[in-house]
């Protein structure tokens, strides 16, 4: 049996979840009479501090709408250059959205709002127009970091400014939230739009959330069904998401001291080069450089040794913690690595 560290979205739903499911009442949501989606609608809208909220099958889509819903073709997006937006939803905001990007570097994910300030188009006939800001919070490929809160009010006051609205790709929200001890309305607030996921950190098998004004989600909606995204007897995969958003947030906190405790030993390991001011929740990125061996080799290797994790560029290679992974188990698969970068397994 592997010791699964690759991703936080490997996670089985709890009996909890599975009983939900079964017991759930459920309609057709395309014609909004499933009841149990219009609670998870109600339920997170009001937790994330905004008018109302739609029930979307992924991460991925949610962003999509999102662009969608808040631009027009030939517009500009502002976003960081290896947020997960551009790097990883296959040009979506270029296909369904037709617009453009403008990436800026950022710290631990966070972009610079000097930067953020000086990309905003002028009125130019030759320019697109700046159409939306797309922030990521926690930044996945900065290592599960939290975008600081006078960050975001920075940027915020930016776009208001200037007319521009700002989305915020919140897959892990909540990692943020229970790791700096805000309330998830304390990161909201600043944006105009945001996206969480239920099949990550929470647990749950399928879906996400993307919350905003009344006016925007029923825009939203309306683009869902157009890809293709309304489904009808919903409620069966809605009910583990609630689950998820009422039950599961509090112990995230498990998974980041998991995490830290993982980062430490790695830390130790002759060859391994780590941050570990960076593991601020449940993601742990370490440089094998040192080790002699590629990235690849590093994640076969520990493959073998019944340890899974994901190759995250070069000479890096992502862990993940979650609810399936125990501290023994993070324990057992500190002591494979070890193996490994000695040369003994």
């Amino acid at each position: 049996m592997y010791i699964d560290l690759r991703s936080d979205t490997v996670t089985k739903p709890t009996e909890e979840m599975r009983k939900a499911m079964y017991d759930a009442e459920v309609g057709d949501d395309v014609m909004r009479d499933d009841a149990t989606v219009i609670k998870l609608e109600e339920t997170a809208a009001d937790m994330l501090g905004k008018e109302a909220a739609l029930y979307v099958s992924s991460g991925t889509l949610g962003n999509q709408i999102a662009i969608q819903t808040l631009t027009r073709p030939g517009d500009e997006i502002i976003l960081e250059q290896e947020s997960h937006i551009y790097l990883y939803e296959g040009a979506g905001h270029a296909v369904y959205a037709g617009v453009s990007t403008n990436t800026l570097p950022g710290h631990r994910g966070a972009m610079n709002p000097e930067d953020v300030q000086k990309a905003i188009r002028t009125a130019n006939i030759h320019h697109p127009r700046t159409g939306l800001i797309c922030v990521e919070n926690t930044h996945n490929k900065a290592g599960g970091t939290i975008l600081p809160l006078d960050h975001l009010h920075a940027v915020s006051k930016i776009a208001k400014e200037h007319g521009v609205p700002i989305h915020m790709d919140g897959a892990r929200l909540f990692n943020a939230v229970v790791a700096s001890g805000h309330q998830a309305t304390a990161f909201t607030q600043y944006v105009d739009t945001v996206q969480v996921c239920f099949s990550k950190g929470l647990g749950a098998p399928i879906g996400s959330i993307l919350a905003g004004s009344k006016e925007t989600i029923e825009q939203a909606r309306y683009i869902r069904k157009r890809m293709g995204g309304g489904m009808r007897q919903v409620g069966v995969i809605a009910a583990p998401a609630l689950v998820a958003l009422t039950k599961m947030v509090d112990r995230l906190a498990e998974d980041h001291a998991n995490a830290k405790r993982f980062a430490a030993g790695l830390a130790e390991i002759d060859g391994l080069q780590i941050d570990i001011s960076a593991v601020e929740t449940n993601i742990v990125i370490v440089n094998v450089a040192g080790t002699g061996l590629s990235e690849e080799e590093f994640v076969s290797r520990l493959q073998e040794a019944g340890v899974l994790c994901g190759d995250f560029g070069p000479e890096l290679v992502r862990f993940v913690t979650h609810k399936d992974v125990t501290r023994a188990q993070i324990d057992e698969a500190l002591l494979k690595v070890q193996r490994i970068v000695r040369g003994v397994a």
